[in-house]
């Protein structure tokens, strides 16, 4: 679109000053309102994009010489230009647990979506915005944009939509708490990025510039940064760990709004008409935008779509729920899980989304050590085995003995918060509610005959509402049937073992005859030594045979016997420092591989002083192993939350997620091309032994970190 210039427009160009206000505010305040990671500072940098063009906008707006306007829209053009990298990212990684993955699949996207639109608008410049008059007009000056700048508006409305589809895929893969958490994020941000398809695709239907479009921009910017401050109000930006699929999604709203969007911008044409022409139509198309955002909370709204659902239930006698439908589904989903967190995580969700209940959490009997480890939630973003941090710790420690005891004798779903005895108090504590008025929190039993399993804990329930009669038996059998779901889990589990152990005991077998074998011929070696001890060739030689090869007996001989025999523990109060110390005396130094240590103060342990010297000799030499020329390994130790933590961090050639999930920990897997992959198996088997946890980060072609946690020895007082 080519338009006449008009005078400035002072009321619009406030509109902008204050969205771009407003963004600049918000963009701040979330890495100081949360903890700093790569999606606050993609945030930050987003907003300030945004606040960029909207007061390049707002000026341009208020500017009344042609080359003033130009100038202005010029550099609102290079600020927009930032946009698609910096959100794009920012959907990418925002609440997402594992945003590593999608980063290093939208490598490529990222790159073009910072180098394509940022070098066309630096380097084309001058021919973004076109200024002409033409012959024989007495009207002025001629506005348009030049083909740099609709190749730019193409680029930024492609990246709109993957925007917008990577933000709704993360709000669906959401559910509860987690849900209630996200909504006004995603909604100010729909608002922005929806609002900009509309605006994008005028300009390029009209191939020029609309000061109407500008203002709606801004209005769409300062509802955005409203629906946003609800957010921080309410949460302060907090981010949740979800784990989005990484497949195409199917159905998507995002892909429905952009096919049906000509039809909408026809309805909206005409609403504009008949309510006062196009010289109100920047602000009729406000308050339509204010219609739909206020929609879209009211559908979004839990209580609403529970009012919703209640009220055609009463009018046309529907029963609470479909027995049939429900467990069908529970049998199918359920069926389709090979491990207890993707189990619990599937039963979490359908519980959720059956009962309206924000927060559900499930906790598993650990046998071995009488306890009770979090296992799924739709509330909690840390999960058993994860390192504590300050919003989350770990639950081990606080449901063991009487909790698992006292919950024995429960076979029906009871109400927890009914409950006066101490472990009822306990597990109380261990799952926390987040609304005032979301009722009494029920706890189901899951069992399978008389052996209890683990439990889930139902709270947060929308507007509160007890639970009937109808809905606690629903309850008993989807916890018998998660009992049996997770009973043949374990019995599979155990299956395994057995035989991977029977596999271990005759690869050892042959391990020990071989090396009996090498010890022998070591043996006539070491007999004709004497003949030939005045041939210095064949004493060097066999000496230099006879120490490799029998360090490397020695070696696996030690690795495999304390494999096979039962781990004995002699524990004593002991200072981690110390050990840690120790054991890096007694490594020898290796050439272009720097050891860091940072060793804080530290309350004593329990622990086998041999055992774990050797984890942590372990560690260290794993790490100087995985990393190359200038490597660097980082040896760290601090305490939280009762627990005193090592870690072990190398920036060498790391490990693929699958590897650490099926392979890292279980013995004849391994990276090292002359392995056996026992070592870590046997680091694990000690750590657990401690009653301590071992966890893993890492990332190909990064590095790795190793953490071990294990119990602080409680101070006398």
């Amino acid at each position: 679109m080519s338009i006449w210039l008009e005078p400035a427009m002072t009321l619009n160009s406030l509109l902008a000053f204050g969205a771009a206000l407003l963004a600049v505010a918000l963009g701040s305040a979330a890495p100081w309102l949360k903890r700093r990671s790569l999606a606050s500072w993609c945030f930050f940098a987003g907003m300030t994009a945004l606040a960029l063009e909207s007061t390049f906008g707002g000026m341009s707006l208020q500017a009344s010489a042609p080359e003033t306007i130009a100038f202005w829209l010029t550099l609102s053009l290079i600020a927009k230009s930032f946009l698609p990298a910096t959100w794009l990212c920012f959907s990418l990684v925002y609440s997402r647990g594992n945003y590593r993955d999608f980063l290093h699949a939208w490598r490529f996207a990222l790159a073009a979506a910072l180098v394509l639109p940022v070098g066309i608008a630096v380097g084309f410049r001058p021919a973004l915005v076109q200024l002409s008059l033409p012959e024989g007009s007495g009207q002025g000056w001629w506005l348009s944009y030049g083909l740099p700048a609709r190749a730019l508006d193409i680029l930024l409305l492609v990246a709109t939509v993957f925007i917008l589809m990577n933000l709704e895929r993360t709000f669906r893969s959401a559910v509860g708490t987690m849900r209630w958490r996200l909504k006004f994020v995603m909604l100010g941000l729909g608002v922005v990025f929806g609002v900009r398809v509309y605006t994008l695709s005028q300009t390029l239907l009209f191939s020029g510039y609309n000061p109407a479009l500008t203002v709606i921009d801004s209005g769409a910017l300062l509802v955005a940064c409203i629906l946003m401050a609800v957010a921080c109000l309410r949460g302060g930006f907090s981010e949740v760990d979800i784990y989005p699929s990484r497949a195409v999604l199917h159905g998507s709203a995002t892909l429905l709004l952009a096919g049906g969007y000509l039809f909408l911008v026809g309805v909206l044409a005409h609403v504009v008409a008949y309510l006062g022409g196009v010289g109100s139509f920047q602000a009729q198309a406000f308050i339509i935008l204010l219609g739909i955002v206020g929609l879209a909370v009211l559908l979004l709204s839990d209580r609403f779509r529970l009012k919703l659902r209640r009220t055609i239930s009463r009018h046309f006698k529907r029963p609470q729920h479909d027995f049939r439908k429900v467990w069908t589904l529970f049998t199918q989903r359920i069926s389709q899980e090979r491990d207890r967190p993707g189990l619990c995580a599937t039963a979490s969700k359908l519980i959720s989304e059956t009962f309206d209940v924000l927060s559900v959490t499930f906790f598993l009997v650990d046998e071995n050590e009488e306890r009770l480890t979090l296992a799924g939630s739709t509330s909690r973003k840390k999960l058993a085995g994860d390192d504590p941090s300050p919003d989350d710790s770990r639950p081990g420690a606080l449901l063991a003995g009487p909790v698992v005891d006292g919950l024995r004798g429960s076979n029906q779903p009871f109400d927890l918060d009914k409950i006066g005895e101490d472990w009822a108090l306990a597990l109380r504590e261990a799952s926390p509610t987040q609304f005032p008025h979301g009722g009494n929190r029920i706890c189901v039993p899951l069992r399978a005959g008389e052996r209890l399993l683990g439990i889930a804990v139902l709270a947060d329930r929308v507007d509160g509402i007890p639970y009937t009669e109808e809905e606690l038996d629903l309850l008993k059998c989807i916890g018998d049937q998660l009992g049996a779901g997770l009973l043949g889990l374990n019995l599979t589990e155990e299956l395994m073992q057995a035989r991977e152990l029977e596999a271990f005991q005759t690869m050892s077998t042959f391990f020990v005859h071989d090396m009996k074998n090498a010890a022998n011929s070591l043996n006539l070696t070491l007999q004709n030594l004497p003949e030939h001890f005045d041939d210095p060739d064949f004493r060097e030689d066999a000496l230099r045979g006879i120490a490799r090869t029998v360090d490397r007996i020695n070696d696996l001989i030690k690795r495999l016997s304390a494999l096979r025999q039962k781990l004995e523990l002699k524990p004593v109060d002991s200072d981690l420092n110390q050990l840690v110390e120790r054991a890096l005396e007694n490594l020898s130094k290796t050439p272009d591989v720097e050891v860091e240590t940072r060793l804080h103060p530290l309350p004593k342990v329990s622990v086998d002083r041999q055992q774990i010297g050797n984890v942590v000799t372990n560690l260290v030499l794993n790490a100087r192993e995985a990393t190359g020329a200038n490597g660097q390994v980082r040896v760290e130790t601090s305490q939280r939350n009762g627990l005193v933590t090592l870690s072990v961090e190398d920036n060498g050639c790391g490990m693929s997620s699958e590897f650490v999930r099926s392979s890292l920990f279980r013995p004849f897997h391994s990276t090292k091309k002359n392995g056996l992959g026992i070592g870590m198996f046997q680091a694990k088997m000690i750590v657990e032994a401690h009653r301590g946890s071992i966890q893993v980060e890492s990332d190909p072609a990064k590095g790795t970190l190793f953490r071990i946690s294990l119990p602080a020895v409680a101070s006398s007082s």
